[in-house]
């Protein structure tokens, strides 16, 4: 029997690829080799319900990996090198679509408004307390906390859409010499 917990990077990958709209139940089933009946036994909810789950998750590894160490970290300038690399890693070198901003830009985008604002919000948030302990003015902090998270989601589409991953990378790296500057 499947792992529910299992599925959900399938669905990710799927919604990743098609966005909310364009995934069908046929390209769910066959991501995940589940017929309509078991998709739905798992996720009464339907694609709705799966796309909900399947932020809850992202955001979770967010919280754990990204948002938590930037709060609660003594040393601020560890806990931004850290934050970079975890994007880099998840996002993979800028191979992989955020599927928060996917479903940002999508149709349904009012349908997860509050998820999504809420994970771009905190993470802006524990960028700039992190900011703040490097020695920023409140201000400052808000806004180069905004700008590295514009720089993130532009540099991911861009190196997506010019299929250069480095366009990522150097984004990166630059954005580490403007936050810690």
């Amino acid at each position: 029997m499947t792992d529910r917990a299992a599925l959900l990077p399938l669905l990710g990958e799927v919604f990743r690829a098609h966005g909310y709209e364009g995934a069908s139940l046929a390209l769910i089933s066959q991501a995940t080799g589940l017929g309509k009946g078991s998709l739905y036994h798992f996720f009464p909810g339907g694609k709705k319900q799966m796309a909900e789950e399947v932020l809850a998750e992202i955001d979770g590894w967010f919280e754990t990996h990204i948002f938590a160490p930037l709060r609660d970290t003594d040393d601020p300038r560890a806990a931004i090198a850290a934050m970079l690399a975890g994007v880099d890693d998840y996002f993979r070198s800028g191979a992989r679509v955020c599927l928060v901003g996917v479903i940002a830009l999508g149709h349904a985008r009012d349908d997860f408004a509050a998820p999504v604002n809420d994970y771009f919000l905190r993470w802006q948030e524990a960028l700039a307390t992190a900011l703040r302990r490097h020695g920023l003015g409140a201000a400052v902090a808000r806004r180069r906390a905004e700008d590295a998270v514009l720089t993130i989601q532009g540099a991911l589409v861009l190196a997506r859409a010019r299929n250069d991953a480095k366009v990522f990378t150097r984004a990166l790296a630059e954005l580490k010499v403007r936050l810690l500057a």
